[in-house]
């Protein structure tokens, strides 16, 4: 397998771009006796494996006559696949409107919008058949619209196809053909479908292994022939609750089933110690493709994807906020208030302010650290004041001049203190005064608790 470099070429649109990603080896990663290698697309130029099937999926709607000039494209997706369109779209002159479950990074949603696209949020917690399941939300839309083509890449040919004659012949030709496993996972069923054709068709002996998250209804169908009911989950653009029609499952020999907490850690030790910044859904792909690699007992040759860039979840599993509010990353726990504060003192996790900071600032830091108050603190180990929207909004109507004098002036002083010791139902009278709650004692502040903490707090006990 050689690694000849050439100078790459000219390109006169960015659609040319797609494919020809390249392979790189993971070899800080324990990989037991196999080499395990990993095809980048989050080279691609919209970030993801995803740009092959919507060129593919639109040019077949043009072919076919589905699509006319300066119509709608409807899509129902993860993320992934509506960026993809998006890119597509803007090249060709079309209007698109994506609808998503609304567990998708802000990121994601963010993009999307910046594309020019329309985008529908949905319940991500209803399954196949719910009204307001994101398909059938975005059948009804392509319906009520005599203009617009709804792509529907679970059910699109055009879907698997794409991978058949350009992942998997690229998959083949880098590695020379010595491959001895693929590992993928499902979104919609395309790359299982088209890859796995293709390198079966070249070799049989050649394993599909499925990456599938815990809760999704394929391992269990896959590894045992047993039918489940869907569960939930948090990695994205990965995993079912139903079959897709152009899912093929017969190619499939084993699957792995991966918790959350497993992919997200498995995607930040990719970034550490490889340097792939890399999406939820490659913590699946890789978990998956680490756990069959240590088992083997024999030297082979494991293929598997880089499906996305992980700029989109910077927010989310690359957040170590995030990771411990959702249970991911495991604190010390004290068995008092303590436990309910998001962001501790005591570990430098909170923002705070000194008096003299004028209120124009006050407010840049809000803004940068997305909270809407802050705790003032002066010599003592006690804060001395709280700053919150409201004492600002106070501030600049009364005189937008106030902008530059000290948070001093403004803060609130009549501090409602609450001792560790204390119960979590102490709490509701100062959140039913309006107010946030200071933990300390007499000689230390702890942190603040608000009423989104105590909730976040509650949700975790019902898990």
């Amino acid at each position: 397998m050689s690694a000849t470099r050439t100078l790459a070429p000219v390109f006169h649109n960015v659609l040319e771009m797609i494919g020809n990603t390249p392979m790189l080896e993971l070899r800080n990663l324990d990989t037991g006796p196999c080499r395990l290698f990993v095809k980048m697309e989050s080279m691609n130029p919209g970030n993801s494996i995803k740009d092959r099937i919507a060129v593919a999926m639109v040019e077949r709607a043009e072919r076919e006559g589905m699509l006319r000039p300066g119509g709608r494209i409807i899509e129902a997706t993860a993320g992934n696949t509506g960026l993809s369109l998006a890119l597509v779209a803007s090249q060709k002159g079309y209007r698109l409107t994506v609808v998503v479950p609304d567990k998708m990074s802000d990121e994601k949603i963010s993009h999307l919008r910046a594309m020019g696209a329309e985008v529908v949020l949905t319940r991500s917690d209803v399954g196949k058949g719910h009204p307001e399941y994101y398909q059938d939300v975005a059948a009804r839309i392509a319906a009520e619209d005599p203009d617009a083509h709804y792509i529907n890449q679970f059910e699109n040919p055009a879907n698997p196809q794409s991978h058949y004659e350009t992942t998997g012949p690229e998959i083949w030709e880098q590695l020379e053909g010595r491959i001895d496993a693929f590992v993928a996972g499902v979104g919609s069923g395309g790359t299982v479908s088209g890859v796995g054709r293709f390198l079966k068709e070249r070799n049989p002996a050649i394993e599909m292994v499925l990456a599938d998250p815990v809760g999704s209804i394929l391992a269990p169908k896959i590894n045992e022939g047993r039918e489940v009911t869907a569960g939930s989950w948090l990695v994205e653009g990965i995993g079912e609750d139903f079959v897709p029609d152009i899912l093929d499952l017969s190619l499939v020999d084993t699957a792995y089933a991966i918790p959350d907490s497993e992919a997200f850690h498995t995607a930040r030790e990719l970034l550490r110690k490889e340097g792939v910044l890399a999406g939820s859904s490659v913590g699946t792909l890789l978990a998956a493709a680490l756990r069959y690699c240590r088992e083997q007992t024999e030297a082979k040759t494991v293929v598997s994807l880089i499906c996305d860039n992980g700029a989109k979840y910077l927010s989310k599993m690359f957040n170590d906020f995030w990771m411990i509010d959702q249970g991911f990353i495991e604190r010390k726990t004290y068995g008092d208030l303590r436990d309910l504060i998001a962001r501790r003192h005591l570990d430098r996790e909170d923002f705070v302010l000194g008096p003299d900071v004028p209120i124009h600032l006050a407010i840049k830091r809000m803004r940068m650290y997305s909270v809407s108050q802050m705790a003032v603190m002066g010599e003592g180990p006690r804060p001395i004041g709280i700053l919150d929207e409201s004492d600002i909004l106070l501030a600049l109507t009364s005189n937008q001049s106030n902008a530059s004098k000290p948070i001093r002036e403004f803060m609130t002083t009549r501090l409602e203190t609450i001792s560790p010791e204390a119960a979590v139902a102490d709490l509701m009278p100062i959140f039913r005064a309006d107010r946030v709650a200071i933990v300390c004692d007499d000689d230390q502040f702890y942190g603040l608790i608000t009423k989104i903490d105590v909730i976040n707090y509650l949700r975790k006990q019902l898990l």
